[in-house]
């Protein structure tokens, strides 16, 4: 509907602009690229246009472009988990919980036994994690197959937060995605691409309406020898999520939230520091103009 309405009303004409730029580039990575120049807090209408204008790449942008978090309740262990691509299957989503698919499928893509053991590990460990440092939430693990002996997993972590220190509404979505490989003599591959969205919405008389929100991407691989414990696996897996979330943490601080403090205070001063400004000023011309009157005395 966006689309239809840019195509419709823009008087650039935009919509054949985009068409023109995707034509020549690839309609999928002129997509992905169109995605990332669009405001994060307007993701899903903005993927929703993308689909209907390329129904023929709806499974690739899926993938491919990360939402907004949403979260379900697994009906048998009465839980709350985290809803990705990683743990759906045509309409229906794997809980990570009772291992069922809500709405139930009984022909639902599970983990093999290996994997499905590591992850009810995982998941455990993990919502201990986001109690600790979010103090609150939704997080949910999934582990996934891979060819040759390798393997994935997704770790996820929700938090919505509403009227708190002046915020009306906000959350913080991680998306953190492993490709373990095998490189055999006890040494495992980790690839590590760690997405974070925030969105912050403030509404006051003093600031009127503000939304600040943002992603940031980051990625790591590390290559490390494990004991004969499957579950080292997890203990490395937590620490390279540990160590890069709180590098992003730190990015989106200074990033997102001084950078903005500062912009701010550049375009208006506070009132201490408008009157401090003004008698400066005031005493400044106040001796250029009695150093000019005693200057033309002594010419007198």
């Amino acid at each position: 509907q966006c689309f239809r309405v840019l195509r419709e009303n823009a008087k650039f004409n935009f919509f054949n602009f985009v068409e023109s730029i995707m034509a020549d580039d690839g309609l999928l990575k002129s997509a992905l690229n169109l995605m990332r120049r669009m405001p994060p807090s307007s993701t899903e209408t903005s993927l929703s246009g993308l689909i209907n204008l390329l129904p023929d790449l709806t499974e690739e942008l899926l993938q491919r472009v990360d939402q907004p978090l949403k979260i379900d309740k697994d009906p048998i262990s009465k839980r709350h988990f985290i809803l990705c691509d990683y743990n759906r299957d045509g309409d229906s989503y794997r809980s990570p919980w009772s291992n069922k698919y809500t709405p139930a499928m009984s022909d639902g893509f599970v983990p093999s036994d290996k994997l499905r053991k590591l992850e009810i590990v995982a998941n455990e460990i993990f919502d201990r994690y986001r109690k600790l440092y979010f103090e609150g939430g939704v997080s949910s693990v999934y582990f996934w197959d891979l060819d040759n002996g390798c393997f994935a997993s997704c770790w996820l972590i929700h938090k919505d937060v509403e009227e708190l220190r002046g915020i009306n509404t906000g959350l913080w979505d991680s998306i953190h995605v492993f490709e373990v490989i095998d490189k055999h003599g006890g040494k495992f591959e980790y690839k590590l691409t760690t997405t974070v969205m925030i969105s912050m919405n403030v509404r006051n008389k003093k600031l009127g309406l503000v939304d600040l929100s943002g992603s940031m991407t980051k990625q790591d691989t590390r290559t490390i020898k494990i004991d004969l414990d499957e579950k080292t696996h997890i203990g490395n897996m937590g620490k390279m999520i540990e160590e890069i979330e709180l590098q992003v943490r730190q990015a989106i601080e200074g990033i997102y939230i001084q950078k903005t403090r500062e912009v701010i205070n550049g375009m208006r001063s506070s009132d201490t520091a408008g009157k401090m400004f003004k008698n400066l000023v005031l005493d400044e011309l106040h001796d250029k103009v009695k150093a000019h009157s005693s200057k033309r005395k002594e010419d007198g």
